[in-house]
């Protein structure tokens, strides 16, 4: 988690100059570069049923980083972490089969309320926008990393779908980025890149290894606390003492959500 919210909040900087799409494709057509180089992706094994998946899967992860990115343009990174966080609690309500699973999104929709603080007048509604596209594109990606993780292991799966992803975040990307490549961005999108999706993708996997699903979920309804501090730190975004409760809300919903989750939510997202 500290790694992803590290890139997302390095990612900032490289968003000025570049752009959110040129931002997210630098960081995607490198990962993919890097993937490619650390896992050959099994091509021979796919067959025609997965092909729909995969493609599926790619595009989401393409259109959501760019989103996402585009979100923390506008708006603090605790809070579009936040926002974006209410697309995996719906589908593992939703999924869940029970009614009282959904008190969890609706405690964390209290809480991005209180993050945005609407009542104010100010808040950005485009940045809040951006913020919700990513969250539903996270739970897309949920559902389609479950059936693509049924054929393929994570790293070969990644291998795959980012390539694709970098290619369709390319139709924004290229022009967005176009006059400002030089050696020193591609440098910094590669270390971006490493620190999403290379890094935490392989610790996940090894936490994975040591821990049951339902505790690793839990921990990873931090995430939102996770973007509020490197916020805090790297682009000096302090919330006030009500976005500090909305992101209590939040976590706490994260992990509420967990007690009856049969599934990990959140693992591996990219962005």
């Amino acid at each position: 988690m500290m790694s992803i919210q590290l890139s997302s909040a390095l990612s900032v900087g490289l968003i000025e100059e570049a752009g959110a799409g040129g931002t997210a494709w630098l960081r995607l057509s490198t990962g993919a570069l890097l993937l490619v180089l650390v896992a050959r992706p099994p091509l021979r094994s796919i067959r025609a049923e997965d092909v729909v998946p995969l493609l599926g899967l790619g595009a989401t992860t393409g259109l959501m980083t760019v989103a996402f990115l585009s979100a923390i343009d506008r708006i603090p990174l605790g809070t579009a972490v936040a926002i974006e966080f209410l697309g995996p609690l719906t589908v593992a309500a939703v999924r869940s089969g029970s009614l009282r699973m959904l008190v969890w999104p609706v405690l964390a929709l209290a809480g991005v309320v209180l993050l945005t603080e609407p009542w104010q007048g100010g808040a950005d509604v485009v940045g809040i926008g951006f913020a919700v596209s990513a969250g539903a594109g996270w739970g897309v990606y949920i559902l389609l990393t479950q059936k693509v993780g049924d054929r393929f292991s994570g790293i070969s799966a990644l291998s795959l779908t980012v390539p694709v992803a970098a290619v369709v975040t390319a139709v924004v990307g290229v022009p967005q980025a176009a006059g400002h490549l030089d050696g020193r961005v591609l440098l910094v999108a590669a270390g971006l890149a490493l620190l999403a999706p290379v890094l935490p993708f392989g610790l996940e996997m090894l936490a994975l290894r040591r821990m049951t699903p339902t505790a690793f979920g839990t921990l990873m309804a931090l995430e939102p606390a996770f973007g509020v501090l490197l916020g805090l730190i790297v682009l000096h975004q302090s919330p006030s003492v009500v976005q500090a409760a909305g992101i209590a809300l939040v976590v706490l919903a994260g992990a509420g959500a967990q007690r009856r989750s049969t599934r990990v939510i959140g693992a591996d997202v990219p962005a």
